[in-house]
């Protein structure tokens, strides 16, 4: 893949045990334990990076990055779009700066990660607030043959990030809130089908 191109695929997969334990028994090597995230996503006064698919995103796990991601092509459920991402040593700091630069945070989210490598894929366990996914990231053919591997080809495939989805799930639920965490969803059940509003 060229640098800075991200080639990944979203599945929804309601029961992600069965896929960890899938990935144990093919030899896949965990590189990361579950860890929580919080992630801030930004935006600029104009509110234009957003609905250009641009995404300026502050990660907190066991260490802070900064990202940005470009608007992607989608072919056959496999998005590809420009990604730079930069590891900063204070979270803090880098909200000030991001802030005196102008933009402002538009979004909260957090999530449970679990991170594996296999056959030159990486595959993340994502226990959001309103599901569960794996990603799987790679080149096109890679992707294809770990979806094989783990068993996963008839799980739904979704082009969107984990905001584009939560505006869908926050529409068919007629939800309120505007961050995307635990908390929030603590007493909401949300059905797959509210993936799938538009």
């Amino acid at each position: 893949m060229p640098p800075y191109t991200e080639t990944e695929v979203k599945l929804y997969v309601p029961y992600l045990e069965a896929v960890q334990a899938r990935l144990e028994t093919i030899g896949a090597e965990l590189v990361s334990p579950r860890v929580f995230e919080r992630n801030v996503r930004y935006d600029n006064a104009e509110r234009s990076l957003t609905p250009a698919g641009i995404v300026l995103r502050l990660r907190q796990d066991m260490r802070a990055r900064l990202t940005y991601k470009a608007e992607g092509e989608m072919q056959h459920g496999i998005v590809s779009r420009f990604e730079a991402e930069v590891e900063v040593s204070d979270f803090e700091a880098m909200e000030t700066i991001l802030g005196r630069l102008g933009y402002t945070p538009y979004m909260v989210y957090e999530k449970y990660r679990t991170t594996y490598e296999l056959d030159g894929a990486e595959i993340v366990l994502d226990e959001m607030p309103y599901g569960n996914f794996v990603e799987i990231e790679g080149d096109e053919d890679t992707i294809e043959k770990v979806i094989n591997r783990l068993g996963l080809q008839q799980a739904a495939r979704y082009d969107g990030s984990y905001a584009v989805l939560f505006e869908r799930v926050r529409r068919a639920l007629g939800l309120t809130f505007t961050d995307l965490t635990f908390d929030n969803f603590k007493d909401v059940t949300v059905p797959e089908s509210a993936f799938f509003n538009a």
